[in-house]
């Protein structure tokens, strides 16, 4: 690929056509797994800003214990250093690290099948940023929409290195550890389609006749097809606007939660997420809580109105994550339990990244 044909793909990769074509793709990946999940590897993680919430679950913490569950290698970033992309300070982060940790472990992720670790914990993974930084633009990385979006978010504030630099550093998170796979949103196929230009232009000006095969994997998108769940106030759920349900909330405090959702004026309940996303917001909830239908529930509940809804969205929520949230209560009492996880998995993501560097280095002519 030249890097004018990569340049013009990056350009454009949420254009309707490579939506369409990045579907195509990932529903051909979805039946690979189902076929041999040996010949892939995930790459998935979150930043330590705070608590998860059950957006966080319907929309991506459950899909990776399905993709584990399937045989597929997953591995699991604790995005640390990204915390300080766009903010001034860290907060308590290890304490949100190891919170992350216990509600990776308490929805079923097995640390004896994943490889869970920090960002933080592997200098080597912060030293490809290097060589990933020689090989893409300025004005590339400007384009990035995440860039773009960040940057509008902090209301003028001038950029600072790192969050231009976004894109290269998820690239390397990426890439380090060989994975393939990746799951996302229609909105960060920008992100991973960085990584493959990055990975390609390295082994076009690096590679070497003599290496057996390219150092990085292309890494493909596997699409999130999960609905978009809203927060309680009808926006969309966020833990820096403080609508969420975390995970880790006890039955009480997700009844008061709801019980203040937003609704509308209307008491026949309908699911018609386009005219009224509040409600169907809620019937969405219970409908991914119980495995119903959305549909149906909003039938089941009809001239109920807002009350019995907000019951029923209560109930289902609360039957749901009951069996989670008693195993997060036992896992947070166990320390030196989440530390030891913590510690083999970034010990597996550490000996992965010496070995990738040492590849690079001697591609780059490197070695001493």
């Amino acid at each position: 690929m030249t890097e004018q044909t990569a340049t013009e793909l990056l350009g454009n990769a949420t254009s309707d056509a490579s939506l369409a074509q990045a579907r195509i793709v990932s529903a051909k990946i979805k039946e690979a797994i189902t076929k041999d999940p040996s010949e892939f590897r995930v790459l998935t993680g979150d930043r330590p800003t705070g608590n998860l919430h059950i957006g966080h679950y319907f929309g991506s913490l459950r899909n990776r214990v399905e993709l584990q569950q399937a045989g597929v290698d997953t591995w699991v970033l604790i995005a640390d250093y990204q915390v300080i992309t766009d903010r001034d300070n860290t907060g308590p982060i290890s304490e949100r690290a190891y919170s992350l940790l216990t509600d990776y472990l308490a929805v079923g992720i097995d640390p004896q099948k994943a490889t869970i670790f920090n960002h933080s914990q592997l200098p080597e993974l912060n030293e490809l940023m290097l060589p990933f930084l020689s090989l893409v633009t300025e004005a590339e990385l400007r384009r990035n929409p995440t860039v773009k979006a960040e940057l509008e978010a902090t209301n003028g504030r001038a950029m600072s290195g790192l969050l231009l630099t976004y894109p290269v550093h998820q690239a390397a998170d990426i890439l380090f550890c060989k994975a393939n796979l990746v799951p996302v949103g229609k909105d960060q196929l920008p992100h991973l389609e960085q990584a493959r230009v990055i990975a390609d232009r390295f082994e076009a000006r690096y590679g070497h006749a003599d290496l057996p095969a390219p150092i990085f994997r292309r890494p493909q998108a596997l699409l999130s097809e999960a609905e978009t769940v809203l927060g309680l106030d009808g926006t969309k759920m966020s833990k820096s606007r403080g609508n969420t349900i975390e995970i880790g909330m006890t039955a009480d405090q997700t009844a008061k939660l709801i019980k203040r959702a937003v609704t509308d004026s209307q008491r026949f309940i309908t699911y018609d997420p386009e005219n009224r996303p509040e409600v169907s917001n809620l019937v969405l909830l219970a409908a991914l809580a119980s495995g119903k239908d959305p549909h149906t529930i909003a039938q089941e509940i009809g001239n109920g109105g807002a009350g019995m809804l907000k019951a029923v969205v209560t109930e289902a929520i609360n039957e749901h994550f009951a069996p989670i949230r008693e195993r997060r209560l036992a896992l947070q009492e166990d320390r030196a339990y989440l530390e030891s996880v913590l510690t083999q998995g970034v010990a597996k993501a550490r000996e992965q990244a010496q070995a990738t560097l040492a590849e690079v280095h001697a591609a780059l002519n490197m070695r001493y």
